[in-house]
């Protein structure tokens, strides 16, 4: 990736990510969210991550920004008002921004050993066959010299963060019923008589 397409679309994502938190209208910053996952998911193609770039953009999106603007809909949330200033969350705010900067020069300013990815040739992609079981899709094709990335991501999901996945799973669906039913009580709550 060209550093100009790089600067470009970082700069995209990094608009779409402070829309988010500056819009006061929720269905406004649901789609600011939504710039910010393509300028996300445009890095991620640049790096060569085609898959994992289609699937920021189909899975992120496309299916889980559908959820939230049906969710945002279905409480009938209205533009938020502004409140009277408290000096103690915009204290912590700023104190919060000042560490993440702290570390952001940090993590820039630290020199990694070596910053080149390896080369993916035959021999090198052979070497990290020998990782995986022998008789297995995955260390077929890479001594056959093809990446296959769908079922290295797969595989690395369902080994290393198999929990974390489920856990993520579990946390999404309870949400969910937890929107619907806080949208039944008070839509049943508007329709008493008084």
């Amino acid at each position: 990736m060209s550093q100009a397409l790089f600067w470009l679309f970082s700069t995209i994502m990094l608009i779409g990510a402070c829309a988010v938190i500056a819009f006061r209208n929720p269905v406004s910053s649901a789609m600011a969210m939504v710039t910010s996952f393509v300028g996300l998911a445009a890095l991620f193609i640049g790096l060569s991550a085609f898959f994992v770039g289609m699937i920021q953009i189909l899975v992120y999106s496309g299916a889980i920004m559908v959820l939230f603007l049906f969710i945002i809909m279905l409480l009938d949330l209205k533009e938020e008002t502004k409140r009277a200033t408290n000096g103690a969350p915009l204290f912590a705010g700023l104190a919060l921004v000042v560490v993440f900067f702290i570390q952001f020069i940090g993590v820039l300013g630290h020199k990694l050993p070596n910053q080149s990815a390896p080369e993916l040739n035959k021999e090198t992609l052979a070497a990290a066959a020998t990782q995986f079981p022998a008789d297995g899709k995955i260390t077929g094709a890479l001594n056959n010299g093809k990446l296959p990335d769908v079922h290295l991501i797969g595989h690395t999901l369902f080994t290393e963060y198999n929990l974390p996945l489920q856990i993520l799973g579990v946390l999404l669906l309870v949400a969910t019923v937890g929107v619907v039913v806080l949208s039944k009580k008070s839509s049943a709550s508007e329709n008493t008589p008084s």
